[in-house]
This record gives structure tokens, sequence and C-alpha cells, in this order.
């Protein structure tokens, strides 16, 4: 088996398999690093962590996201990580009618992405 990486900005993800509805990755968020506030219209995501500590905002909830939590993220809510101690290790399996990068919306973003 063939893993994808794909290093971005602030870490990098790894697609670990795919199927029709499914998909999952590793995504690793470097310290002080986070991803872009998005939305996705075609999927649901549930994460698990299995190591650092982050910062999750889900629509205007901020939550902490540590090693053995989960999280569900539904379509169309506003979402992001941020690493707040070392690098943050988490799983998420992607959920839906389509899976591709570009069902991403961006609000804002650190790498000038948005």
């Amino acid at each position: 088996m063939t893993i994808q990486r794909e290093e971005r900005p602030w870490g990098y993800y790894e697609i670990l398999t795919t199927d029709a509805m499914t998909q999952i990755k590793k995504i690793v968020v470097h310290e002080m690093q986070q991803l872009s506030l998005q939305t996705h219209e075609q999927r649901d995501e549930y994460w698990f962590c299995s190591s650092g500590t982050g910062l999750v905002t889900i629509d205007d909830a901020e939550v902490s996201f540590t090693a053995g939590e989960t999280l569900q993220i539904l379509r169309g809510e506003k979402h992001r990580v941020k690493s707040l101690s070392g690098d943050l290790t988490f799983y998420e399996v992607q959920v839906g009618s389509y899976l591709g990068e570009d069902d991403i919306v961006r609000y804002e973003d650190n790498y000038g992405r948005a």
C-alpha cells in the first residue's frame, strides 16, 4: 500500500485509505501552527487525537483537543485546529458523497490561501 503524503505550511497529512464514501487521513500540525478556518459542503469529519495538545474551533465554540479525545464536525460547520504543544497528531475520517480537497471553503488562513 502506498501512502500519499501532502506537505502543507502548517504540517502535513497522509491519506491512509479511500473508498467511495470514506477517506481516512493522518494529520500532523506543527507546534503553534493552525489550519484555515473552513467549511465543507459534501462531507462530515470525525477526528481522533493520538498525540499532542490542540485547540479546535467549531463555529463559535473553542474546545481543547488532546490524546484519546474525539470530535465530530458536520458539513457546513466552520472549523479549524491549532497545535498548542509540540506536534498535534490526529486521524480524520471523512464521510460524504464527495471527498476532494476542492470541497474546502476557506474563511481565514495564516498562509494566504483564503
